[in-house]
């Protein structure tokens, strides 16, 4: 399985609660432990694949925008059909869809093995299957994220959800560091072969599942007309949605062509082999692990935490590109993987926690589309511009344009909770140097349980996500069984 990770309520009120707490609560799950197993296989075969793939593009062309390109293909499927891989995660059981899906990828992956240890593969061979390898996705992306709270219920889903983030992250210490001596041993043929082989872990683990422990969610109705345009309306109408989609979609485009970037930066800048593109992989994936860990001990979901891991990314991505000496850049991807994992567990469990159950494919399609379907604009963008002025222009670039993008969208969902930003610039004041406070002539509502808000408090009601009724199973709230909290936008 390959990553990119609700209020949720099973439809069965009577299930008790699950209380799990703890950094791995999730795995005593026996669904979701078999369901991880596989995904770490999986997941460590498409790091070595993805490492292997761009190496073997650059091998075949000397270009970066042609890694940019191989890149775009992939994902372009999502662009072009994201929202339907969200309708059919919507309408069809989710396992079953993963069965197809997951088959599919393996059988991709054995087909690229061949064409390379037979000696023929051409970069249009890997165009081609790059392409296939997206409209899969397009489908196994969806359902995978939003068969999560299937597994484990509502209660443990961001655990989950971090967790997921976790196992990716792991797996991507292991194989860019096996790929890269594996293609300096004996060719990039080997890893795509290991990583075909590789699904057969995840289809033994969905085959082995309980399928009575799966908590049943309800399913949009199969042939409904404008399933699509309602779920485009529904998270047009929810700020705490739109917002942050929109920052991921900036963040996607712009700040995550790792790819390029460092495959430019060991070949080009630091005059290295594919044995220091493995290493460099290999350190963001030790941050991004720490921070997923990090994450998945957090009970809380936070705006303010998305939009600040988004603006410190960004930061270290302009800092590591401008870096003199090949320690300190290396050193700087540890922090750069720990913000940029942090922003995206973040963003994942803020939009699902935000979303009604029967919404959750689509609106997790739209996500996955922005977040990854932009990358055929920006994979091929920032290849032409590492291509044309080098790749420290090309990172610093990306880190400026998302830093941007998180000051922007922080400042609109500060005016959508009624705060404006405040800077304090006295010695001594005890209050930090930028915090929101009420516009004039606004009030926030005061927290549940105190009976005012202090001025000058930049807390903001509805901030901190903790899963509320509707959220845990419970039939009380506004909404009732199944309904999704009422979340207040907030920095």
């Amino acid at each position: 399985m390959s990553s990119a990770a609700g209020p949720d309520t099973a439809t069965e009120p009577d299930r008790p609660a699950d209380t799990r707490t703890g950094t791995f609560s999730a795995l005593k799950i026996r669904n979701y432990r078999l369901f991880a197993t596989g995904a770490v296989v999986s997941n460590t075969g498409t790091w070595m694949s993805r490492i292997a793939q761009d190496w073997l593009v650059l091998s075949i062309t000397g270009s970066s925008f042609a890694v940019g390109i191989t890149t775009a293909l992939q994902f372009l499927p999502m662009l072009l059909f994201g929202l339907y891989g969200g309708v059919i995660a919507d309408r069809y059981p989710k396992r079953q869809i993963l069965l197809c899906t997951q088959a599919a990828l393996g059988v991709l992956g054995l087909l690229l093995a061949g064409l390379t240890l037979g000696g023929v593969v051409q970069v249009w061979h890997v165009y081609t299957i790059a392409f296939l390898l997206g409209v899969v996705t397009v489908v196994d992306n969806p359902t995978r994220q939003t068969f999560v709270v299937e597994m484990v219920g509502p209660s443990v889903m961001r655990n989950a959800v971090s967790l997921n983030a976790a196992n990716f992250q792991a797996a991507r210490l292991v194989g860019p560091a096996v790929a890269g001596v594996l293609i300096t041993a004996v060719g990039s043929g080997w890893a795509f072969l290991i990583n075909g082989l590789s699904f057969i872990a995840p289809l033994t683990g969905l085959l082995l599942m309980r399928t009575a422990d799966l908590h049943k969610v309800e399913r949009a109705p199969r042939g409904g007309k404008g399933q699509l345009r309602e779920g485009l309306h529904y998270v047009a109408g929810k700020p705490e949605l739109i917002w942050p989609i929109v920052l991921v979609g900036f963040i996607g485009t712009f700040g995550f062509n790792f790819p390029i970037w460092l495959s430019a930066f060991a070949n080009k800048v630091f005059d290295s082999g594919a044995g220091t593109y493995g290493l460099l992989n290999t350190l963001m994936a030790a941050g991004s692990l720490l921070g997923a860990l990090l994450a998945a001990r957090r009970s809380r979901t936070r705006l303010r935490m998305l939009v600040a891991a988004a603006a410190v990314f960004g930061l270290l991505e302009g800092a590591a590109a401008l870096a003199p000496v090949f320690w300190l850049f290396a050193a700087l991807l540890v922090p750069i993987g720990i913000f940029g994992l942090t922003f995206n567990t973040t963003a994942n469990a803020t939009v699902q926690l935000a979303t009604e159950p029967v919404m959750r494919g689509r609106v997790m399609s739209l996500y996955m589309m922005v977040f990854v379907g932009g990358t055929p604009i920006g994979g091929p963008v920032m290849g032409w511009v590492t291509d044309t002025y080098g790749a420290r222009v090309g990172f610093l670039s990306g880190g400026l344009i998302s830093a941007a993008a998180a000051v922007a969208v922080g400042l609109v969902l500060a005016r959508a909770a009624g705060l404006r930003p405040r800077v304090d610039l006295r010695r001594g004041s005890g209050r930090p140097l930028v915090s929101f406070v009420p516009r004039d002539g606004a009030r926030q509502a005061p927290p549940a349980d105190s009976d005012d808000t202090p001025e000058g408090d930049d807390s903001v009601p509805g901030d901190e996500r903790e899963d509320t009724s509707p959220a845990s199973g419970s039939e009380s709230g506004t909404g009732g069984a199944g309904a999704a909290p009422q979340l207040t936008p907030a920095v």
